[in-house]
């Protein structure tokens, strides 16, 4: 199972915003800070601030932060406000459900506990869990930390005339 990047990009802002709960928190800031397009981040913000974890004020000197405690928000909640299936397999929908093992299979309970225990997991973490140690960053540690995470490993490269791997020959 993969969270869409909806779900990701929700998960961030609310992880900034409860990072800078002294101030307000621009699209601007957190379209640079995490790489994101503003756009994507607007249709977020719009529906955080909708299911009321978020209050916004338009204009200038305007921007964003969040309206409920972050111990009270789970993690859990949010993934399943974000998320729009959760269907590991085709026979947890009954209504679209064609297999043909599913009198026997014993699949859908194995995936069925697997999902119970993912949001048991979600459930019991907070946005204050995550972000616990995350207030009072400054800006500049961010980038910083942020520019070090986005140094690459030296490559390795093969030979252009080859396109297998070249192995290294066992001695005798």
């Amino acid at each position: 199972m993969r969270l869409s990047e909806y779900t990701d990009y929700t998960l961030r802002v609310l992880m900034y915003c409860a990072a800078h709960r002294d101030r307000l928190v621009t699209i601007g800031e957190l379209a640079e800070h995490h790489g994101l397009s503003k756009n994507h981040l607007m249709k977020v913000v719009n529906d955080l601030a909708r299911q009321g974890l978020l209050e916004t004020t338009r204009g200038r000197g305007g921007g964003l932060r969040l309206l409920a405690e972050p111990e009270t928000i789970r993690i859990g909640d949010v993934v399943r406000a974000t998320e729009t299936d959760f269907r590991l397999v085709e026979c947890f929908d009954a209504s679209t459900n064609a297999c043909t093992l599913t009198p026997s299979c014993r699949l859908k309970h194995l995936f069925g506990d697997a999902l119970a225990g993912y949001f048991k997991a979600l459930d019991a973490a907070t946005l204050a869990d995550m972000t616990q140690g995350l207030q009072g960053l400054s800006a500049t540690t961010v980038k910083s930390n942020r520019s070090q995470a986005r140094r690459k490993l030296p490559a390795v490269v093969a030979s252009p005339t080859s396109r297998r791997a070249v192995r290294p020959r066992r001695s005798a």
